[in-house]
């Protein structure tokens, strides 16, 4: 078996030669990970790779949220030897402005929404959802992705495109600790504007899979809403529907879904099973996690393929004969399961350590040759 149908084989239950294993690494830069591909720390690690590993090349296209009677802009200026930055949009002669400023002292960051009454205005906000002008502004972006395509070697793996769920656009703007509070006290709100904005996100996921431009879709909203920071209930009504609608689309078009989630997932892991993904990353054992994979088989049996996992900063502290014992310790507690073998988080370094490229090496070799 190659890469590619090694992932597949896992990914629609069917047995593999050898355990998937999967870096989280790119074919092409990303804004979020390091140029795996051609910073020499990487290249050792990115060679051997071709030989060991799936690649799913993780592309994120885009367009804009809100219509075009919302004006947004970024400005950078030098303000008291502070580096600023500041998004801002307006409508109808208000403002809402977000601003980091970096300094000799640290950085600071002001998010776009810190009160209810700035929540209430934003999700009043028109939202882009004229389908010519969305699929004018993916027809922009197609030409480098089908380049990008056409460059990927296909025995590699797949490409993977990440085009975002609801949850995306209101975490990434709002002060988490009024995030939390609003799960409380605007939740019917919020519902009612993730239902408004998947009307956006219907057309895009529709853009992409009626012209078959990937194989893979990567969802990564889950983790945005879920214990502690907000309740399963939240969970279950900011997450769930809109994941198992999106995943529902992307299968009746033949193709597949991995979720990603970070932290204590044992309480929610039956609500994957009622979205429905094929496989999902990453799960992680106490103490940074709240889920053995032992207690996660349990629970979702061969319905879903386990991805992970060893904690990326185990890959900088362990030395090789750690990682070695690491890995082995996770193949045997997984053995005959639907497991695809990766780190807990990707490349996000712009150069790596001698280290961290040997344990990434010996990862890899560990779990070429595991014959259990």
């Amino acid at each position: 078996m190659n890469a590619r149908e090694r992932l597949f084989a896992v990914l629609n239950r069917e047995p593999t030669d050898r355990i998937p294993i999967w870096l989280l690494f790119p074919y092409h830069r990303t804004s979020y990970y390091g140029d795996v591909r051609n910073e020499p720390s990487y290249r050792p690690v990115f060679e051997a790779s071709k030989q060991y590993a799936i690649m799913l090349d993780r592309r994120n296209p885009r367009v804009s949220l809100f219509g075009p009677e919302v004006k947004q802009w970024r400005e950078r200026v030098t303000e008291d030897d502070e580096q600023v930055e500041r998004d801002s949009l307006e409508y109808r002669g208000r403002r809402l402005t977000a601003e980091t400023r970096r300094g000799r002292w640290g950085t600071t960051v002001k998010r776009l929404l810190c009160s209810a009454d700035d929540l209430e205005f934003y999700c009043a906000l028109p939202l882009n959802t004229d389908g010519a002008a969305i699929t004018a502004q993916l027809d922009a972006q197609l030409p480098n992705y089908l380049q990008e395509r056409a460059e990927f070697p296909e025995e590699y793996g797949a490409m993977m495109l990440d085009l975002g769920e609801p949850v995306g656009a209101l975490y990434g703007v709002s002060k988490l600790e009024e995030y939390a509070i609003w799960s409380l006290t605007h939740s019917n709100l919020i519902v009612d504007w993730f239902d408004r904005v998947m009307v956006q996100k219907r057309l895009v996921y529709r853009y992409f899979l009626e012209r078959k431009l990937a194989d893979v879709y990567f969802l990564v909203g889950s983790e945005l809403a879920s214990p502690p920071l907000v309740s399963r209930t939240t969970f279950r009504r900011w997450i769930v529907p809109y994941a198992r609608e999106l995943i529902e689309l992307i299968h009746s078009h033949g193709c597949k879904v991995i979720q990603h989630y970070h932290g204590q997932i044992k309480l929610i892991l039956p609500d994957f099973l009622e979205m429905g993904p094929d496989g999902l990353h990453t799960i992680e054992a106490p103490p940074i996690g709240n889920c053995t994979f032992t207690e996660a088989f349990e629970i979702v049996g061969d319905k879903i393929a386990l991805i992970g996992n060893i904690q990326y900063d185990d890959f900088r502290a362990l030395t090789p004969a750690e990682m070695r014992q690491a890995v082995l310790a996770v193949l045997d507690e997984c053995r005959g399961k639907r497991l695809i073998l990766s780190p807990s988080a990707g490349p996000y370094e712009e150069s790596i350590s001698e280290r961290l490229a040997e344990n990434y090496l010996t990862f890899m070799q560990t779990a070429w040759e595991y014959r259990g």
